[in-house]
This record gives structure tokens, C-alpha cells and sequence, in this order.
């Protein structure tokens, strides 16, 4: 069951194209023309979609037969994609799965960013605030040394939603330099792997902890 979803407005007109010689073989044919309006949290969106309907004494069928998405403005880019090829197979339901699971992972983003950024409030920062695509680490005692989880939600072709986490470290030449066992280098795999094991937040709270310990 998909939540979150607000309809502010909806219309419908039907236009029957039953031709004389389909009346005469008990065959309806009908288009519906659709309009919506409506929000998913801070998401707008209008749609328009036509629905052609072919009844005869057997069977009923009913196809889409065009799309046409509009959304207001908004932060997250990564739903121009989704919307075109939404449009492009005409596809309704995973106009409206993809966009509730990729909103529910945008918010559960805000929260665990700001969850951070509150209990660690000297070594989290947040560039854009909570609606951040990434939050940075900070040492407090070794200016330079800074790890940055870059989290971006992706919409595949299918439009099935999933968190991709990346891990980049700001760190001094020097201290590369210095780093015999590549333990800088491998830092982004090793966090892939932690994020396997312990899931986001336990992955993210074990890499601010040892960040913290290394200024104690």
C-alpha cells in the first residue's frame, strides 16, 4: 500500500468513439481523459493521462494511451529521469511506487543527517543544511582531515529506488604520505563494507567514532 499521497484536484471526461458498425458487433468504445493534481510530502506533481476502453460481449480492455507529467520545481534531480521514462512506457504505477519509496528514502536521509548532526554537532557539518546530499566529518583536532559520505537515492529503469552511499576523504598530502598501509586509500571499499554489515546509521556512527577517538 502506497501512503503519503494528497489529491488536491481531479477531473475526468469520457468521449465515446463507438462508430456505427461496432454498435452493430455490441462493441463500446470509450476514451477517458484524467486530470490530477497532487503532493507526495514536499513533492507537487499534475498529471494528465488518457485511458481508451474496448468492451465487447466477451471481454473489457483498457489501455493508457498517453502521459504527460509535470513537477514543480524541486531539490531532487534525480526525478527528471524517472519522469521521463514514466512518461515514455506510460506507466502510472511506477510513476506513483518510485516516487513514494524515493521520497520515504529522502526523508529518512533528512533524519538520519540531522540525527548526526545534532549528537556530533562539532565534527558533522551539512553543506545545504538537513536536505543535504552529503555530510562531512570533521577532525577536531587535526585541521585537514575530513571524511564526506556522499548519499544519493538512484531510480533504475525499472523505477525500484535504492540508497547508494559513497565515501570521499579531504585529507593532507602529508599524512598520505605517511599512510604505509593504504588505510586511506582502501577507506571508501571499506566503507561499501561496513554499510553491508551494520546498514547505514551503525556504519556511519562506527566511522564518527573513530574519527572522534583519533582527537582524543
Amino acid at each position: 500500500m502506497l501512503t503519503g499521497f494528497n489529491i488536491t484536484d481531479y477531473s475526468k471526461k469520457t468521449e465515446d468513439l463507438t462508430s456505427t458498425e461496432m454498435t452493430e458487433e455490441s462493441i463500446k468504445k470509450v476514451l477517458q481523459r484524467h486530470r490530477l493534481s497532487g503532493s507526495c510530502h514536499v513533492v507537487t506533481f499534475q498529471l494528465e493521462f488518457q485511458i481508451l476502453e474496448i468492451q465487447n460481449k466477451e471481454n473489457l480492455s483498457s489501455v493508457i494511451t498517453d502521459l504527460s507529467i509535470v513537477m514543480e520545481p524541486t531539490e531532487y534531480s534525480e526525478l527528471s529521469e524517472f519522469v521521463s521514462r514514466a512518461e515514455e512506457r506510460r506507466d502510472l504505477f511506477m510513476f506513483f511506487r518510485g516516487l513514494h519509496f524515493f521520497v520515504e528514502w529522502c526523508e529518512y536521509r533528512k533524519r538520519t543527517f540531522k540525527y548526526f548532526k545534532d549528537k556530533y554537532p562539532d565534527m558533522v557539518h551539512l553543506p545545504k543544511g538537513a536536505c543535504s546530499l552529503c555530510m562531512g566529518i570533521r577532525s577536531t583536532s587535526r585541521p585537514g582531515f575530513e571524511l564526506v559520505i556522499v548519499w544519493r537515492i538512484q531510480i533504475d529503469e525499472e523505477g525500484k529506488v535504492s540508497p547508494v552511499l559513497d565515501l570521499l576523504t579531504k585529507i593532507p598530502q602529508r599524512a598520505l604520505e605517511l599512510d604505509k598501509n593504504r588505510v586511506i586509500e582502501t577507506a571508501p571499499l571499506s566503507f561499501r563494507t561496513l554499510l553491508g554489515v551494520l546498514g547505514i546509521e551503525a556504519a556511519v556512527e562506527c566511522l564518527i567514532r573513530l574519527l572522534h577517538a583519533g582527537n582524543e
